[in-house]
């Protein structure tokens, strides 16, 4: 008896090949080295940098964490070494390593974003950087301190500030903040300002108090609250925007889901919302080896299911639809062509 085949776990991702669909989440595994202590992260389909600013910063005042219901908020302020840093020691082990990597970027004005792309991609280890995540989930100075992915022009803009100076033939993919009224009109403006996929979703605003001294936890006051408590935000604002691009109200891009995955089971969910890959972050503070976990048990749900391809659940909870007609009379076509060759 033949053992069955497993499950094919391959993804494109906006033009990035990877072996699989699972990723860390940005700023919760650092730059690697910390993590891979525990497990080889070129297992990985990608590595997910913490966001990288032009300049050094060192980030906001103690006490940075706070444990919440389901969650926890954390005010760090995208504390890290600056781009030059980054490319001379962190990206050239993560070559080394044979990692798979998705560069977070930030910036608190549209030319920052611009300018730590270009350092990036001019590094002589540009070769292990699968793609960019532009990180709009921050500040705006330029504009009062809105976070740039509030508004679908302030958006669009740092999306075309970073294409102008990457090739088009490189992956950008935007990462958008769940804390707007309507997600559509933010992710249409990222695709059409250059963005080749979409990251969903970042931290919500939160706030805790310690009443104990009757004041903010944080020393920030507000933080972002991540963990299982928003996953079923991130399952609502996945199913919308995939809902739309398969209602074709706005382009047909690849999602990657993220938010408050522990399990399997919870990146799957992401997944038959429309997620194409998934990415895991607060779960690894309390789990280091989350990631190859969530891996291995989202390779045992699809063999149980007999499912053959990971691409097939992508948006399954939608049901039939126009991208499956899409699809499908793709399918057909490959079919025939592949008949063609044979006759």
């Amino acid at each position: 008896m033949t053992a069955p085949t497993p499950p094919d776990l391959r993804v494109t991702l906006a033009g990035m090949p990877l072996p699989n669909p699972v990723m860390t989440a940005s700023g919760c595994a650092a730059n690697g080295r910390e993590l891979h202590r525990f497990f080889d992260i070129s297992r990985l389909g990608a590595f997910v940098t913490k966001s990288v600013k032009r300049d050094p910063q060192s980030g906001r005042g103690t006490p940075r964490m706070a444990e919440t219901s389901g969650g926890m908020l954390n005010s760090i302020g995208l504390q890290g070494p600056g781009i030059h840093a980054f490319v001379a020691e962190d990206l050239p082990w993560l070559a080394e390593v044979g990692a798979r990597v998705l560069v977070s970027i930030a910036g608190a004005r549209a030319e920052e974003f611009a300018e730590v792309a270009h350092v990036l991609l001019d590094s002589p280890a540009r070769e292990a950087v699968a793609g960019i995540e532009v990180n709009i989930s921050c500040p705006n100075v330029a504009n009062r301190g809105l976070v740039f992915a509030c508004g679908p022009d302030s958006s669009a803009e740092v999306l075309r500030q970073v294409r102008a100076v990457v090739p088009a033939s490189f992956p950008l993919v935007a990462k958008l903040t769940p804390d707007v009224t309507d997600l559509v009109p933010i992710a249409e403006a990222a695709l059409a300002g250059g963005a080749d996929g979409l990251t969903m979703i970042n931290t919500l605003l939160g706030m805790a108090i310690d009443t104990d001294r009757m004041r903010p936890h944080l020393f920030g006051v507000t933080g972002g609250l991540s963990g299982p408590a928003i996953r079923p935000v991130a399952v609502r604002a996945i199913w919308q925007v995939h809902a739309a691009m398969r209602a074709g109200t706005i382009p047909e891009a690849p999602i990657i889901g993220v938010g408050g995955v522990r399990t399997g089971r919870d990146a799957l969910e992401l997944i038959a919302a429309g997620a194409a890959a998934v990415q895991v972050g607060t779960a690894t503070f309390a789990d280091p080896c989350a990631p190859v976990r969530v891996l291995e048990e989202l390779t045992s749900l699809l063999a149980a299911r007999g499912c053959e391809r990971i691409s097939d659940l992508v948006g399954a909870a939608h049901g039939p639809g126009a991208g499956d007609q899409r699809a499908a009379a793709r399918a057909s076509r490959e079919a025939t062509a592949r008949e063609g060759e044979r006759a």
